[in-house]
């Protein structure tokens, strides 16, 4: 993460969007009176909030948590896809 004040991001917009987008970097913009933002790469957001959807639910954080541990203690299947 960088922390980038707002006169050097507006500077060097085009450089900063791409950093984001090209590297998954996030970064800060530092503004007055702590009104700082945030800015990241969409893919990146939207895999933050489909794991926020995933987890907030319990039936479902109990189930990824379960798979987890399976995961962890070797156990799994193998199947073939079922082409139509």
């Amino acid at each position: 993460m960088r922390v980038v004040g707002y006169s050097e991001f507006r500077n060097h917009l085009s450089q900063y969007l791409d950093s984001v987008k090209e590297d998954k970097e996030i970064i800060v913009v530092s503004r007055a009176h702590g009104n700082n933002v945030v800015l990241m790469d969409m893919d990146e957001y939207n895999s933050i909030l489909e794991t926020l959807h995933v987890t907030s639910n319990k039936a479902n954080r109990k189930r990824l948590e379960e798979a987890i541990d399976e995961m962890n203690n070797g156990i799994s299947f193998n199947n073939d896809l079922i082409e139509e």
